[in-house]
């Protein structure tokens, strides 16, 4: 529940989090009080591509970055048509927003669409705190009926957790659609839509694909009848043990033997169609400067991330499943953590993070003229 108000600078807001600590600062964009899970996100700039992202919807996004809305908002690089995180808190955000392509100031959209936010919080503590305890629930609260510390905090712990969240069709389009191809068509590719970003479809255009992006429901028929060269599954909120229907959808696709390519939530799914397991990290990776090697060539990318749960496949050995040998391609630096799957039998591969790079680097911008490379050969 929010309300919008003017004077959202002035008003003191208080963040809870599920386990009893309390920071108190100022209402940043909307007054009034929401609930999610608190995660944070390393990157130094790139927040409004971060705010409309899908993957975030229920989560609570914490900037590690202190400086929040410098270039204001802009009406082109939005990755879906609203903003989908659950609340934004920030340390010090810009009084004046400066850069050619503003239209409007942060906290001006973030009252528009009814986020509310908290600011002049320590987000250092804050992430420290995340760091050593966990992703975690979480409430924002501020205006003039805030209740006591004890009712906050009972509120936050009856919020649902993220763990067992199947959330991928309240962000996923309702009905198809299509996203041409600039220049030549080369091919026609089906884009399960489970979150999809709007650049993920504009790198493919880029490389002559048409995309026909369909709901998170859809079925084999609905792939098949577009006549896909290749089949994509996109990125996406939620808890991967409870995307049954996707994991159906993707097995039928790899028993054709169609070009197949996933990100992030997809990655989840090709693990789950292949027989391994999932889980839920303790804080997650969330930023545009993760180090990952992909293991196929030995080169190291800073990538871009926004995941909660990862893949359990062994990393040093190439596994059997029911479609062929299938290995770990790509692996966090970090932590070790699964990040691209690839089979060896069928043309099918997959990554966590997000090569579309909104916001983000482009080290891995090659991933897309991959999947070009299997449609090709399929082809041929």
């Amino acid at each position: 529940m929010t309300t919008s108000t003017r004077g959202a600078a002035r008003t003191p807001a208080v963040l809870v989090l599920e386990d009893g600590r309390i920071f108190r600062g100022r209402a940043y964009g909307a007054v009034g009080e929401t609930f999610g899970e608190a995660v944070f996100s390393t990157g130094m700039t790139g927040y409004q591509e971060t705010l409309t992202d899908p993957s975030y919807h229920r989560q609570v996004v914490v900037m590690t970055a202190p400086h929040v809305g410098n270039t204001g908002v802009n009406d082109d690089d939005p990755e879906s048509q609203r903003i989908w995180v659950a609340g934004y808190v920030v340390r010090d955000p810009a009084r004046v927003p400066s850069n050619w392509r503003s239209r409007r100031p942060l906290d001006e959209e973030l009252t528009a669409q009814g986020v509310v936010g908290i600011s002049g919080i320590d987000t250092r503590a804050l992430t420290r705190h995340l760091r050593e305890r966990g992703a975690m629930r979480v409430g924002i609260f501020s205006g003039a009926t805030v209740p006591d510390d004890a009712t906050l905090l009972a509120r936050v712990q009856e919020v649902p957790s993220m763990k067992g969240a199947d959330l991928a069709a309240e962000v996923a389009t309702s009905e198809p659609y299509v996203v041409p191809a600039v220049g030549e068509k080369k091919f026609t590719v089906a884009a399960v839509d489970l979150g999809i970003k709007g650049m993920t479809a504009q790198r493919m255009a880029q490389r002559g694909i048409e995309v026909h992006v369909l709901p998170a429901n859809a079925t084999v028929d609905d792939v098949y009848a577009v006549e896909p060269d290749g089949v994509f599954f996109s990125n996406g909120p939620g808890d991967p043990a409870t995307a049954d229907h996707p994991v159906s959808v993707m097995r039928a696709v790899l028993e054709r033997g169609t070009p197949l390519f996933g990100i992030c939530f997809g990655n989840q799914i090709l693990g789950r169609a292949l027989g391994f397991g999932t889980y839920k990290l303790k804080y997650g990776h969330r930023g545009i400067n993760q180090p990952v090697q992909d293991r196929t060539t030995g080169k190291v990318e800073i990538t871009s991330h926004n995941h909660g749960f990862a893949v359990d496949a062994p990393l040093d050995q190439v596994s059997d499943t029911p479609f062929g040998r299938a290995e770990v391609s790509h692996v966090c630096l970090n932590d070790n953590v699964v990040e691209g799957l690839r089979l060896l039998d069928r043309p099918a591969f997959s990554v966590q993070y997000h090569p579309e790079a909104a916001a983000g680097p482009h080290d891995a911008a090659y991933l897309f003229d991959r999947f070009v490379s299997l449609m090709e050969g399929q082809r041929a």
